[in-house]
């Protein structure tokens, strides 16, 4: 049994990430969305089952054994299934693929912080720091040559729907939220996220949560 422990779908980047995995995959499995931050916080992330990723979500168990961190989650589904699914078959769209995947996972702390995700809001673009502008210079390129250099064969960074697109679907969604202008072949990228099944079904399901974070509300935070 694979049970996977989710934050706020409205906020949770991270739990998009490894939901959208578990999604890819075809398993079937439970999904548990844990409320952040609310008055019960602080205890149910010291209950053992947080345990492993010390109250970090997403959390996935597979009976006893139990994986953390949105890009292990995808790693793992991938050995449970098909690689291809989320890898390109071509080594050298791999390799980008892969590096696009551990540069998102890593980088682009000042977009994170400044525009922080919320699927429920749509707001004028803010003032951006010249930090978090270099983050989404940063972020066009790295789509822009995907989409060149391997995007031939679907409307996806690397043609099919693979591990980088899933990674960086919480992105399509907060340039969304926070209305930043980008090039005519990003929008089309975006729209075409927005459209896929999977992540159109995590964004209906956000709009129905009972729960409001004002700190994410309000344009700061690092979901």
């Amino acid at each position: 049994m694979l049970k996977l422990i989710l934050g706020n779908k409205a906020y949770s980047s991270w739990s998009m990430r490894g939901w959208l995995a578990l999604k890819t995959s075809g398993l079937e499995f439970e999904e548990l969305v844990v409320p952040l931050y609310d008055g019960g916080w602080d205890e149910r992330r010291e209950g053992d089952e947080f345990a492993p990723s010390s109250g970090k979500v997403p959390l996935l168990w597979h009976d006893d054994l139990v994986v953390w961190d949105s890009l292990a989650i995808i790693e793992y589904c991938a050995d449970l299934t098909r690689r291809e699914l989320f890898w390109p078959e071509d080594l050298g769209a791999r390799a980008m693929a892969r590096s696009m995947a551990a540069e998102m996972h890593s980088s682009f702390a000042a977009l994170r912080r400044e525009c922080p995700m919320n699927v429920r809001r749509d707001v004028p673009t803010p003032n951006l720091s010249r930090e978090t502008i270099a983050d989404i210079n940063r972020i066009l390129v790295l789509w822009a040559q995907a989409r060149a250099r391997h995007g031939s064969g679907g409307p996806f960074l690397f043609g099919a729907w693979s591990a980088a697109d899933i990674m960086y679907a919480p992105v399509v969604t907060r340039f969304l939220t926070y209305s930043i202008p980008v090039p005519p072949f990003a929008r089309q990228y975006m729209s075409d996220v927005l459209r896929h099944p999977h992540v159109a079904e995590w964004i209906d399901a956000a709009q129905d949560e009972p729960w409001v974070i004002e700190q994410y509300e309000g344009g700061q935070g690092t979901a």
